[in-house]
């Protein structure tokens, strides 16, 4: 996610997202702006907790013209969550559908994934967000987009233990979710590692995996 520039007479405020004027900009730079600054305020404190006061001074601008852009604290993560998830999935799928070598799909996927988090680490934690409440259209938008997320494991784990002649399912399920888990662990390190870039990460994880397989 790029995070939009502000006009000529903006001030760079000390988190490093851009703050700029309250007039003579255009509507679609606002949003970008504003969601930049969401898409770090939910990604760091979740949904419950992130401040719609805080997204608005990031930006420099009153929150009433959030909820004029956005309509409510819920719109603006819809559209936030609504932004990385269609990134990831497609740059998933992508990187399982590559003609090459079985074997190296892992660390084609989270080169993929570590490619679109790039610019803003924390939307993978607007994705996969912890303190949206069951049964809310929240928490029911975000599972939506984790099920297909999920499926794309499911599949990938299975050919690759198939790869190995084990058709066994539950094998093919539990390591779905050590996938799942690991990548999210490997999201939250880089995260508090914010001077590595998705190149960086790319190669460690490369090391990583054969260090595993051995």
């Amino acid at each position: 996610m790029n995070t939009a520039r502000g006009s000529s007479s903006a001030t760079q405020p000390a988190n490093g997202l851009p703050s700029a004027g309250t007039k003579g900009m255009p509507r679609a730079r606002r949003e970008e702006q504003i969601l930049a600054a969401a898409m770090d305020e939910f990604g760091r404190h979740g949904h419950a907790s992130a401040s719609m006061a805080a997204i608005a001074g990031r930006v420099g601008v009153t929150k009433p013209m959030l909820y004029t852009y956005f309509g409510s604290k819920d719109g603006l993560y819809l559209a936030c969550l609504e932004r990385v998830a269609p990134r990831l999935v497609t740059a998933i799928e992508e990187a399982m559908t590559y003609e090459g070598p079985a074997a190296k799909t892992p660390h084609r996927v989270l080169s993929a994934v570590f490619g679109v988090l790039e610019e803003q680490r924390g939307a993978w934690f607007v994705l996969y967000d912890r303190t949206l409440r069951p049964g809310t259209d929240l928490h029911a938008a975000a599972q939506r987009h984790r099920r297909t997320i999920d499926d794309l494991a499911a599949a990938g784990t299975a050919d690759l233990l198939r790869g190995h002649g084990n058709e066994d399912p539950l094998d093919a399920d539990a390591l779905k979710h050590v996938w799942t888990g690991t990548v999210g662990a490997l999201v939250g390190w880089w995260t508090s590692h914010p001077d590595r870039s998705a190149q960086d990460m790319a190669a460690r994880c490369a090391r990583l995996l054969t260090a595993i397989r051995g």
